[in-house]
């Protein structure tokens, strides 16, 4: 479990990266997955540096003719904060079939409260 509040999302998002892909264990292996399920909590409040706030723009097609869009990152975290942090994390996974069964064991809250107590998740150090 990571705690975003207050960490550059870069920082973050190799963490998180590495832990789903599991190389952080001695039993790593590039073919299979052998990472953990990682949880986030306070995607809301996740720090990014510079004008990257104004700046930085997640574009999206939908597929029709016109149908680009760009959004800044303040947009998207007043709407959706979780999907600055997945989107981060998406672009440091294998883009496979293996990254997109990786990215599955990821979740991602905006605020503090998760549903995951009963697993009991580990806090994890951003070093």
């Amino acid at each position: 479990m990571f705690d975003a509040k207050g960490v550059v999302l870069g920082r973050l998002a190799v963490r998180v990266a590495n832990a789903l892909r599991g190389k952080d264990k001695p039993t790593y292996t590039p073919h299979l997955d052998a990472g953990d399920f990682v949880v986030v909590i306070n995607a809301a409040q996740v720090k990014l540096t510079g004008k990257k706030e104004e700046q930085k723009t997640y574009m999206s097609y939908s597929g029709w003719r016109g149908g680009e869009r760009y959004r800044t990152v303040a947009e998207v975290r007043a709407k959706h904060p979780e999907n600055i942090i997945e989107h981060a994390v998406k672009g440091m996974l294998p883009k496979s079939r293996l990254g997109k069964q990786m990215l599955t064991k990821l979740k991602i809250y905006a605020g503090a409260d998760h549903p995951h107590s009963a697993q009991q998740p580990k806090p994890m150090t951003l070093n």
